[in-house]
């Protein structure tokens, strides 16, 4: 099931670096900056050190023409990053995918099948409305941090970081920035 973020204004994002434009809000651009994205790798690889499982964050711009074309959703899209990142790939079925379609204004969350024991489906939700809250208020990089926190506490609950257990970092923890939006020549 799609959870649509009605932003207020439409976002822009590219492959290294954010393009305003008039009908890009100023505010969004700050979560696509290099130091706003080195702040949420940070944020990650800290959240890693408190659990065993591993986030990824996915950043696109718009669905791509052939997900377009079929009128696929952006839980479709989310659910093919996952696969695609390679968030399924943890030992114990137990990496989570936040994944933002900027034009569309979509969040979706993606968690692995090893927290089906562990935390209700309406906890996803609930995590989900409360990005979407910060972000209609231009809150964008302290509203995703503060849902990593979330995250990251229900992640160590679930699956606590064990002493004794050498953590392989399967998964790089840098966010992941697509542009799937045609290219004009």
């Amino acid at each position: 099931m799609p959870i649509s973020n009605p932003f207020r204004k439409p976002l822009a994002a590219v492959q290294d670096s954010p393009v305003a434009d008039s009908a890009t809000d100023p505010a969004a651009l700050e979560l696509l900056t290099a130091s706003a994205l080195q702040q949420l790798t940070d944020h990650i690889t800290q959240s890693e050190t408190r659990h065993t499982g591993d986030i990824r964050i996915c950043i696109e711009h718009t669905l791509p023409e052939s997900y377009q074309q079929r009128q696929a959703t952006p839980r479709e899209r989310a659910v093919m990053q996952f696969a695609k990142l390679r968030v399924w790939d943890t030992e114990h079925n137990n990496g989570i995918l936040i994944y933002i379609l900027l034009d569309l204004h979509a969040i979706e969350i993606v968690a692995d099948r090893g927290y089906n024991h562990c935390v209700p489906q309406n906890v996803w939700q609930e995590l989900t409305d409360s990005l979407r809250s910060r972000f209609q208020q231009h809150d964008y990089l302290e509203g995703l941090t503060h849902v990593l926190d979330r995250i990251t506490d229900l992640m160590a609950q679930c699956y606590p970081a064990d002493a004794n257990h050498v953590r392989v970092e399967n998964l790089p923890n840098a966010p992941v920035i697509l542009d799937s939006r045609p290219h004009q020549h």
